[in-house]
């Protein structure tokens, strides 16, 4: 995979946080930190976009039916017994 290579500015505090997880071995350097925040941050965007396209589904699959919990125990007691 090619890599490219990038310059960042962070505050004086960020980059105290930043060695302090280096250093405490979660991370073995700058580079290592950032491509780790940045897999998150892709996984937070897709996980949000999935539950987004599953609210859309619901909401067009029809008008909402009344639970009945009292038919779901019934059920789910006969499944489970």
């Amino acid at each position: 995979m090619e890599t490219l290579r990038k310059t960042i500015t962070v505050t004086r505090q960020q980059n105290e946080w930043i060695k302090a997880q280096i250093e405490s071995g979660n991370f073995t350097n700058y580079s290592e930190y950032f491509r780790d925040l940045v897999r998150r941050d892709q996984a937070q965007l897709l996980e949000i976009a999935t539950i987004r396209s599953e609210l859309i589904k619901g909401e067009k699959s029809g008008e909402p039916v009344a639970f009945n919990g009292e038919h779901f125990k019934m059920l789910m007691n006969a499944k489970h017994a």
